[in-house]
């Protein structure tokens, strides 16, 4: 699937935008130049989806967040009508001064009709849904569920990230259950930016594991997969002071990076799901649990890091060959260190990818 950077997503985004103002224009006021339209549309919906993917004043949002949901929407809603009357008012002024637009009055550019308010409102609405829906489910899921492409299995190649929250069951029973789910909630919560910022994809969370996963050119280009944990950590650590304070420790991970050939199958009947099957998968989660026998914090397959050049402050360690539960032969393995974050690897000879 081919990857849309952030600057073609808010492109998409204004375009439909722009085009439900022309739209509304061509509905109501076929006299008026289709431009007008558009430039409404733009300064009434823009602000409120910035509001909304956590651009424009994200600390309010955060706190509006913690509301019950009755007022989490009613809050919202203010919110959505104060940015829509200000916006209303700047492309009425804009508009005027430019001479596109000759309102009877000064008062007809800066106070939005309820029609307007009205079909705004919709339209945002609806484009924030799909966007909740897309960051639900994923935005590759979404899009293939979209054009149901896994409707019928699909072969194809992957590389799978497993990561492990370390001691994750001492802590459980020392703190309890409701502290242990609040220290995995704010973890994984991590990993999103990372994520995002390396194209991957979180498919699952299995306990106190997550499931990472990228189309195998997309994950070793430019060695994507291993930046991606190495950023985790990067974060983990630069925040370790605030883990301290609200954990008690710093969260220590295990992780392992597998990749290859795989089914993909959009599988379930009331509850939908694009679900991965094959040797590969299942040698991911072997390789994981291998992190405590060789005690090493980040493993790699050999087969996969032959397909990537590693970034220069990223040491391999090469560990040999390891038999595999489940697998016929045994998997060559590596351990992975950064000199920019503290692990729990040993010192490693340093073999450039």
């Amino acid at each position: 699937m081919r990857e849309i950077s952030p600057t073609q997503n808010w492109i998409l985004i204004t375009i439909v935008l722009a085009a439900s103002g022309v739209i509304y224009d061509l509905m109501f006021y076929s006299n008026q130049t289709p431009i007008v339209g558009a430039i409404f549309a733009l300064f009434i919906g823009m602000p409120i989806l910035a509001f909304e993917r956590k651009v424009l004043f994200r600390a309010l949002y955060r706190r509006i967040q913690k509301l019950p949901t009755f007022a989490f929407i009613i809050t919202e809603l203010l919110i959505y009508e104060i940015l829509m009357s200000i916006g209303f008012a700047c492309a009425g002024l804009l508009l005027w001064s430019l001479g596109m637009v000759k309102p009877v009055s000064l008062l007809d550019l800066v106070i939005m009709p309820f029609e307007v308010f009205v079909y705004a409102l919709a339209v945002c609405t609806m484009l924030i849904f799909v966007l909740r829906v897309r960051e639900l489910l994923g935005r590759e899921v979404f899009l293939s569920m979209l054009i149901s492409r896994y409707r019928n299995p699909v072969r194809e190649e992957r590389v799978f990230l497993f990561i492990d929250l370390v001691d994750s069951t001492a802590f459980a029973e020392k703190h309890g259950d409701l502290r242990a789910q609040q220290l995995l909630s704010s973890l994984f919560a991590t990993f999103a930016e990372p994520v995002r910022r390396h194209k991957g994809m979180i498919n699952d969370y299995v306990g106190d594991a997550a499931i990472i996963t990228w189309p195998l050119a997309r994950g070793v280009k430019n060695a994507r997969c291993v930046r991606c944990i190495f950023d985790i950590l990067a974060d983990i650590e630069a925040n370790a002071a605030g883990w301290r304070k609200n954990y008690g420790q710093v969260p220590k991970l295990r992780a392992a990076l597998h990749g290859g050939e795989i089914i993909t199958a959009e599988i379930g009947v009331d509850h939908h799901k694009i679900s991965y099957f094959g040797d590969t998968v299942n040698t991911t989660a072997r390789l994981e649990t291998l992190c405590r026998s060789l005690n090493r914090s980040i493993l790699i397959s050999s087969e996969l890091a032959r397909r990537m050049k590693f970034p220069d402050d990223i040491s391999c360690e090469d560990l040999g060959t390891h038999a595999v539960k489940g697998r016929g032969q045994a998997l060559g393995v590596m351990a992975l260190s950064s000199r920019a974050v503290t692990v729990l690897n040993t010192p490693a000879v340093i073999l450039h990818g």
